[in-house]
Protein backbone atom coordinates (compact mmCIF):
# COMPACT_ATOMS: atom_id res chain seq x y z
CA UNK A 1 0.00 0.00 0.00
CA UNK A 2 1.43 3.39 -0.99
CA UNK A 3 2.04 5.76 1.95
CA UNK A 4 1.36 8.73 -0.38
CA UNK A 5 -2.18 7.49 -0.88
CA UNK A 6 -3.01 8.54 2.69
CA UNK A 7 -0.69 11.50 3.19
CA UNK A 8 -3.12 14.41 2.76
CA UNK A 9 -6.83 13.86 2.08
CA UNK A 10 -8.35 16.87 0.38
CA UNK A 11 -10.74 19.14 2.26
CA UNK A 12 -13.76 19.82 -0.01
CA UNK A 13 -14.19 23.28 -1.53
CA UNK A 14 -17.48 24.93 -0.52
CA UNK A 15 -19.11 27.71 -2.54
CA UNK A 16 -22.06 29.46 -0.89
CA UNK A 17 -24.31 31.90 -2.74
CA UNK A 18 -26.39 34.76 -1.35
CA UNK A 19 -28.51 37.67 -2.48
CA UNK A 20 -27.15 41.20 -1.99
CA UNK A 21 -28.96 44.27 -3.27
CA UNK A 22 -31.28 41.99 -5.24
CA UNK A 23 -28.39 40.28 -7.08
CA UNK A 24 -27.08 36.74 -6.70
CA UNK A 25 -23.48 36.64 -5.50
CA UNK A 26 -20.91 34.28 -4.05
CA UNK A 27 -20.77 34.96 -0.32
CA UNK A 28 -18.14 32.35 0.52
CA UNK A 29 -15.68 30.28 -1.50
CA UNK A 30 -13.03 28.15 0.09
CA UNK A 31 -12.23 24.96 1.97
CA UNK A 32 -14.93 23.65 4.31
CA UNK A 33 -14.07 25.25 7.68
CA UNK A 34 -15.42 22.35 9.78
CA UNK A 35 -13.24 19.47 8.62
CA UNK A 36 -11.14 16.94 10.44
CA UNK A 37 -8.12 15.26 8.90
CA UNK A 38 -8.09 12.29 11.26
CA UNK A 39 -4.59 11.80 12.64
CA UNK A 40 -5.46 8.48 14.28
CA UNK A 41 -7.05 7.14 11.06
CA UNK A 42 -4.68 7.93 8.17
CA UNK A 43 -6.57 8.72 4.97
CA UNK A 44 -9.82 9.69 6.68
CA UNK A 45 -11.31 13.17 6.48
CA UNK A 46 -14.74 14.25 7.75
CA UNK A 47 -16.21 17.54 6.55
CA UNK A 48 -19.44 19.04 7.86
CA UNK A 49 -20.24 21.16 4.82
CA UNK A 50 -23.52 22.88 5.70
CA UNK A 51 -26.53 22.71 8.04
CA UNK A 52 -30.03 24.12 7.80
CA UNK A 53 -32.71 24.87 10.36
CA UNK A 54 -36.01 22.99 10.34
CA UNK A 55 -37.69 25.80 8.39
CA UNK A 56 -34.95 27.62 6.50
CA UNK A 57 -35.82 31.05 5.15
CA UNK A 58 -34.64 32.74 1.97
CA UNK A 59 -32.63 34.77 1.45
CA UNK A 60 -30.31 32.76 3.69
CA UNK A 61 -28.30 34.53 6.36
CA UNK A 62 -24.61 34.90 5.66
CA UNK A 63 -23.24 33.25 8.78
CA UNK A 64 -21.47 29.96 9.31
CA UNK A 65 -24.06 27.19 9.63
CA UNK A 66 -21.57 24.40 10.34
CA UNK A 67 -18.94 25.86 12.67
CA UNK A 68 -16.10 23.75 14.04
CA UNK A 69 -17.15 21.82 17.15
CA UNK A 70 -20.80 22.50 16.30
CA UNK A 71 -23.40 19.75 16.17
CA UNK A 72 -23.29 17.25 13.33
CA UNK A 73 -26.64 15.49 13.82
CA UNK A 74 -29.72 17.44 12.72
CA UNK A 75 -32.81 17.83 14.88
CA UNK A 76 -36.24 17.02 13.39
CA UNK A 77 -36.60 18.80 10.04
CA UNK A 78 -33.04 20.13 10.10
CA UNK A 79 -30.41 18.99 7.60
CA UNK A 80 -26.68 18.35 7.55
CA UNK A 81 -24.46 17.84 4.51
CA UNK A 82 -21.40 15.75 5.33
CA UNK A 83 -18.60 14.44 3.10
CA UNK A 84 -16.39 11.65 4.39
CA UNK A 85 -13.37 9.98 2.85
CA UNK A 86 -12.97 6.45 4.25
CA UNK A 87 -9.58 4.73 4.11
CA UNK A 88 -9.46 1.00 3.40
CA UNK A 89 -10.27 -1.25 6.38
CA UNK A 90 -6.62 -2.35 6.31
CA UNK A 91 -5.80 0.92 8.12
CA UNK A 92 -7.84 -0.26 11.11
CA UNK A 93 -6.17 -3.69 11.01
CA UNK A 94 -2.68 -2.18 11.22
CA UNK A 95 -0.78 -3.03 14.42
CA UNK A 96 -0.14 0.72 14.75
CA UNK A 97 -3.86 1.60 14.79
CA UNK A 98 -4.94 3.14 18.11
CA UNK A 99 -8.70 2.64 18.45
CA UNK A 100 -8.94 4.71 21.63
CA UNK A 101 -7.18 7.67 19.97
CA UNK A 102 -9.45 7.36 16.90
CA UNK A 103 -12.54 7.32 19.10
CA UNK A 104 -11.38 10.36 21.07
CA UNK A 105 -10.60 12.26 17.88
CA UNK A 106 -14.10 11.57 16.54
CA UNK A 107 -15.64 12.53 19.89
CA UNK A 108 -13.70 15.82 19.96
CA UNK A 109 -14.86 16.61 16.40
CA UNK A 110 -18.54 15.66 16.76
CA UNK A 111 -19.55 14.44 20.24
CA UNK A 112 -23.24 14.18 19.32
CA UNK A 113 -22.37 11.79 16.49
CA UNK A 114 -19.62 9.89 18.31
CA UNK A 115 -22.01 9.10 21.15
CA UNK A 116 -24.14 7.08 18.68
CA UNK A 117 -21.40 4.49 18.06
CA UNK A 118 -21.82 1.16 19.84
CA UNK A 119 -18.97 0.34 22.21
CA UNK A 120 -19.01 -3.39 21.44
CA UNK A 121 -19.46 -3.07 17.65
CA UNK A 122 -16.84 -0.77 16.02
CA UNK A 123 -18.32 1.63 13.48
CA UNK A 124 -21.91 0.55 14.11
CA UNK A 125 -24.32 3.39 14.82
CA UNK A 126 -27.95 4.54 14.56
CA UNK A 127 -29.15 8.12 14.08
CA UNK A 128 -32.59 9.71 14.19
CA UNK A 129 -32.44 10.78 10.58
CA UNK A 130 -33.28 9.86 7.02
CA UNK A 131 -30.02 9.98 5.10
CA UNK A 132 -29.33 10.22 1.39
CA UNK A 133 -25.92 8.54 1.09
CA UNK A 134 -24.09 8.91 -2.23
CA UNK A 135 -20.89 7.12 -3.19
CA UNK A 136 -18.85 9.84 -4.92
CA UNK A 137 -15.74 7.76 -5.53
CA UNK A 138 -14.57 4.23 -4.83
CA UNK A 139 -16.34 1.30 -3.24
CA UNK A 140 -17.91 0.86 0.20
CA UNK A 141 -19.89 -1.83 1.94
CA UNK A 142 -23.04 -1.00 3.91
CA UNK A 143 -23.27 -3.40 6.84
CA UNK A 144 -26.75 -3.98 8.27
CA UNK A 145 -27.87 -6.44 10.94
CA UNK A 146 -28.38 -9.41 8.61
CA UNK A 147 -26.84 -8.39 5.28
CA UNK A 148 -24.07 -6.41 3.64
CA UNK A 149 -24.48 -4.39 0.44
CA UNK A 150 -21.52 -3.66 -1.87
CA UNK A 151 -21.77 -0.13 -3.30
CA UNK A 152 -19.80 1.56 -6.09
CA UNK A 153 -19.33 5.09 -7.42
CA UNK A 154 -22.72 6.62 -8.23
CA UNK A 155 -24.77 4.30 -6.00
CA UNK A 156 -27.22 5.90 -3.56
CA UNK A 157 -28.58 4.55 -0.28
CA UNK A 158 -31.63 5.94 1.49
CA UNK A 159 -30.90 5.16 5.14
CA UNK A 160 -34.09 5.22 7.22
CA UNK A 161 -32.70 5.48 10.75
CA UNK A 162 -31.44 1.89 10.78
CA UNK A 163 -28.51 0.39 12.66
CA UNK A 164 -25.55 0.23 10.27
CA UNK A 165 -21.82 0.65 9.60
CA UNK A 166 -19.74 1.67 6.59
CA UNK A 167 -16.79 -0.51 5.63
CA UNK A 168 -14.18 -0.01 2.93
CA UNK A 169 -13.00 -3.49 2.02
CA UNK A 170 -11.23 -2.11 -1.06
CA UNK A 171 -7.61 -1.12 -1.52
CA UNK A 172 -8.04 2.64 -1.95
CA UNK A 173 -9.98 5.43 -0.21
CA UNK A 174 -13.70 5.85 -0.88
CA UNK A 175 -15.56 9.17 -0.65
CA UNK A 176 -19.23 9.56 0.25
CA UNK A 177 -21.64 12.46 0.59
CA UNK A 178 -24.34 12.23 3.25
CA UNK A 179 -27.44 14.42 3.43
CA UNK A 180 -28.93 13.86 6.88
CA UNK A 181 -32.52 14.96 7.47
CA UNK A 182 -33.46 14.98 11.14
CA UNK A 183 -36.47 12.82 11.99
CA UNK A 184 -38.52 11.82 15.04
CA UNK A 185 -38.86 8.18 16.01
CA UNK A 186 -42.50 7.13 16.30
Amino acid sequence: MSEGLFSSPRRPRRVITATRSGRSVVSSDGPVPNALHHQAVPGMVSSVVYRTASSPALPAVEEETAPPRGPLLPGPGETTLLIVQFPPDSVYASPHFDGAAAGQETYDFAPDFASRFEADAPGVHTTDSIDYDIVLDGEVWLELDDETVHLRTGDVVVQNGTRHAWRNQGSRPATMAFVLIGASRG
